[in-house]
């Protein structure tokens, strides 16, 4: 797996100008006004801004669908979009906002950090990068190996089959909420963080939504569908995404800590 390891920087430097974009929205069913949800006296969006920015990345860019949200980043000193809050996905949205903030498309390279993540590893991050030093890598992702067996059952828990290239690298073959691939051996936990080639990003964008993408409801099908390769980092642990009360305590507990 991934660690805090130099060839984390020599990745970067192969980019020649990466982008990070954090979604946010401020309808939730669950735990609506999510992104403003107070996290030890900051929103949560300004938590997952701030990891962003440790990543060393680029520059950091949050793509709001409320003036709520862009007043709390601006307020802590980040960049922040207004962008239409009819969106049906955090890919729709940063496409927006990337094609307002640099329509010049000076940054080659998009990274696609949720903002329900406040928890998320800078490293993990930075991660999501290497994959894309291979030329033939459209899109990358992380995953983490399943070590609890209730995680192998769980539906909300997205599977990624994928092929071993290298230590830490595989390439995804499929992903389900199903328990695959049968047999024994690993399963692994997908993360929900995207790095785009910009083209790559720009055609995903312009495809309609997939046959297996409805029927798993995994926008990253679409992807694989249309013939694009995604590729997949190993990282050491599944960032806690924050959807309920119950995960915005845990979060909190968790940053407490430090």
């Amino acid at each position: 797996m991934i660690g805090r390891i130099p060839q984390v920087k020599s990745a970067i430097n192969a980019m020649s100008d990466p982008i990070v974009l954090v979604p946010a929205r401020l309808g939730s069913t669950r735990l609506p006004g999510k992104p403003l949800a107070d996290i030890h006296g900051e929103p949560m969006i300004v938590h997952v801004w701030r990891r962003a920015c440790e990543a060393g990345i680029g520059p950091v860019l949050v793509a709001g669908d409320a003036p709520e949200i862009i007043e709390a980043v601006q307020k802590a000193g980040g960049q922040a979009v207004l962008t239409r809050p009819d969106h049906e996905s955090g890919s729709d949205r940063i496409f927006e906002a990337l094609e307002t903030f640099d329509p010049q498309g000076h940054h080659d390279v998009v990274v696609n950090v949720q903002g329900d993540l406040p928890t998320i590893e800078p490293y993990a991050i930075q991660a999501a990068l290497l994959p894309l030093a291979d030329p033939a890598v459209d899109i990358a992702t992380l995953a983490v190996e399943i070590v609890r067996e209730e995680e192998r059952r769980d539906p909300n828990v997205v599977k990624i089959v994928a092929s071993p290239i290298s230590a830490g690298r595989m390439r995804a073959l499929y992903f389900s909420r199903a328990t695959v691939p049968f047999g024994e051996g690993p399963h692994y936990h997908h993360i929900g963080l995207y790095a785009y080639r910009r083209k790559a990003l720009n055609r995903f964008v312009a495809l309609p939504p997939s046959p297996l993408e409805k029927r798993e409801k995994l926008e990253q099908l679409r992807a694989l569908e249309a013939g694009m390769r995604v590729d997949v980092s190993l990282v050491d642990a599944v960032p806690l995404g924050v959807d309920t009360p119950h995960d915005l305590e845990r979060a909190r507990a968790l940053l407490a800590k430090g």
